[in-house]
């Protein structure tokens, strides 16, 4: 009878979908700041975890109602042409329009498994800047330091109150405010009207908490982040974080993402810009948790980025891999990885399993030392911008997951991560302090990985990388294990001469057994590194410290990595005086701390 309206039903059935997904996603949120009071460092985590499952469960279940209902009309074009128009115009005036567009986009695709992008039938392109929505009232409390800056700082604490006692917090205002001076007096300047803009919700990871904000220093913006923990005496002010290098640590793509509570994720995201102009929008959207719309905004990227360059994709720098493919656009700041059609001796591990180390990853605590990635299906990029021999490349490796069309190649699966330096290259032409800075942060990263239970599996230099800001991080993840999950032994001493000169082992080796004193002979090339190496890191080729370390992980504990240099800690830089040159570098060479008190 009233079969003109099967559309709008539809529509309304994704609305409806979406709006329960978004309450139980802000509930995770919200609960957040209890966990924190509560120390419940265990729930942080799993919540974290469990967010990102939301999604995906709810389109799984929401495409299987809506096909059901569709009946014989789930592929009729005509039809999904006016279930998009009818569902944006219930969604027009959403403060979270951007998100929903992004939502019923996964519905589309969910519902068509194998097809590709379609501008008729899903919102490729933003239906707006999404700007127009801004709170009745501003996100951020706005504060002006004045002369006495203690004043201003104990009002600025005052509006997050934590259902947990400071543990001092006349010292952390005292900290904070003789942090601004410093900072401020390298300005030689007066700055009696600094005006602070900070956010009212506060960002939750793992074992802290962050205030965010920002310092007008007349036309000038400075981020202003307050990272808090909270010990058995309380809450504290850790540090004070002002630069940009710094707080971009903080927002990095390798970290997990912030449990935050926000209501209009635009918003947000502009404002975080502010202090980070450097990072995109895709990869902020990521950092508060809307990955999924991360990943739209990094697509929509990605086609602007085409259609303002001539560049072509080409085969990435650096040694082959046995099990993926890379190429790169040289002009973006992204990779492409695709997976073989079949891997080289002696990788043993299947497509699938490649997969699934992938999404472990993706729900593991990265630590800031394991590269994010985004996992596109079915992707068409234009023919003409591909090189020859990357084209020759794709049909020898990986000729199941790409169809050439006359104008297009469309590629079945593929993951997107952030561009970075090969170690190994990165080596070859580093200066003696460089290579001694490189190699040091590399057994830092492989230190951060043990501590949240993360085993590379492979730890040659070239599967691991270096940012930006030249951080070592690991991103080849198909020998990826638990590190609880390894045996890590000794070579028992050869029974003889024939023993020592064997080109076997004399002795059994289980599927899961390491021996770290081997690691020695294949890690590192250059000798010089290789000593440097030694030095820092001894302990990495000693069974008794991975050993110590899967101790501690069976036993519960939960290791703090702080995302920033532990020499901006108050307690290193007021408790023991302002530390020299040597002393800085000697905490900056030991980033993982376990936590004293269980």
């Amino acid at each position: 009878m009233f079969e003109k309206l099967i559309p709008y039903d539809a529509a309304y059935t994704i609305l409806d979908a979406y709006i329960q997904y978004y309450h139980v996603f802000k509930r995770i949120t919200k609960r957040a700041k209890i966990r924190f009071e509560q120390r419940d460092w265990v729930g942080i985590q799993e919540d974290a975890k469990f967010r990102m499952t939301i999604y995906r469960t709810s389109v799984g279940e929401t495409t299987q109602k809506l096909l059901h209902f569709l009946g014989t009309e789930r592929n009729t074009h005509e039809v999904w042409v006016q279930i998009k128009e009818m569902f944006l115009e219930e969604i027009f005036n959403f403060n979270t329009r951007n998100i929903a567009e992004t939502y019923f986009n996964s519905i589309y695709r969910h519902s068509h498994i194998g097809l590709g992008a379609d501008e008729d039938l899903m919102f490729v392109n933003a239906t707006g800047t999404y700007r127009e929505f801004r709170s009745a009232i501003p996100i951020y409390h706005t504060f002006y330091l004045g002369s006495h800056f203690e004043n201003t700082l104990q009002q600025l604490f005052s509006c997050f109150p934590f259902d947990a006692p400071m543990a001092n917090l006349e010292r952390d205002v005292f900290y904070i405010a003789e942090t601004i001076r410093r900072k401020l007096s390298t300005y030689k300047r007066d700055f009696r009207h600094i005006r602070l803009e900070v956010l009212k919700s506060v960002f939750y990871r793992n074992k802290g908490a962050y205030i965010v904000g920002r310092m007008y220093l007349d036309d000038r913006i400075h981020p202003f982040i307050i990272p808090l923990a909270h010990e058995n005496e309380g809450i504290y002010a850790d540090t004070l974080l002002l630069e940009p290098n710094d707080i971009s640590s903080i927002f990095s793509y390798n970290r997990a993402y912030f449990l935050v509570d926000t209501d209009i994720a635009s918003e947000m995201v502009d404002f975080l810009k502010s202090i980070m102009p450097s990072k995109s929008l895709g990869e902020l959207y990521n950092s508060i948790g809307f990955e999924k719309h991360g990943k739209t905004v990094l697509y929509r990227e990605l086609l602007r980025h085409l259609d303002a360059s001539a560049d072509k994709f080409v085969i990435a720098p650096g040694v082959k891999g046995m099990v993926m493919t890379v190429f790169t656009l040289p002009s973006y700041s992204m990779v492409f990885k695709m997976i073989n059609d079949k891997f080289r001796p002696p990788k043993m591990v299947t497509e699938q399993e490649v997969k699934s180390k992938y999404d472990l990853v993706s729900a593991h605590d990265r630590v800031g030392r394991m590269a994010d990635s985004h996992m596109f299906e079915n992707l068409t990029l234009p023919l003409n911008r591909f090189d020859p021999a990357l084209i020759e490349e794709l049909k020898k490796e990986c000729a199941s997951k790409i169809t050439i069309n006359q104008d297009t190649i469309e590629i079945k699966h593929m993951y997107i991560e952030k561009k970075m330096i090969p170690l190994d290259m990165y080596l070859k032409s580093a200066t003696l302090q460089e290579a001694e800075d490189a190699i040091a942060d590399y057994g830092r990263a492989i230190k951060d990985m043990a501590a949240v239970n993360i085993f590379p599996g492979d730890m040659l230099l070239k599967n691991f990388g270096l940012t930006r800001l030249n951080r070592v991080v690991f991103y080849d993840y198909d020998e990826i294990v638990f590190l609880t999950d390894c045996v890590f032994r000794k070579i028992p001493e050869p029974r003889s001469y024939e023993d020592e000169w064997a080109s076997e082992p004399w002795y059994s080796v289980g599927e899961n057994d390491i021996f770290p004193e081997e690691f020695s002979k294949f890690l590192i090339g250059r000798s010089d590194v290789r000593k440097m190496f030694l030095e820092k890191h001894a302990d990495l080729y000693d069974v008794k410290y991975w050993q110590d370390v899967q101790e501690r992980l069976r036993n519960g504990e939960i290791v703090t990595v702080f995302p920033y240099r532990k020499r901006l800690r108050f307690k290193n830089q007021f408790g023991k005086g302002i530390l020299d040159g040597t002393a800085q570098k000697a905490l900056d060479e030991k980033e993982t701390e376990w936590p004293e008190n269980k």
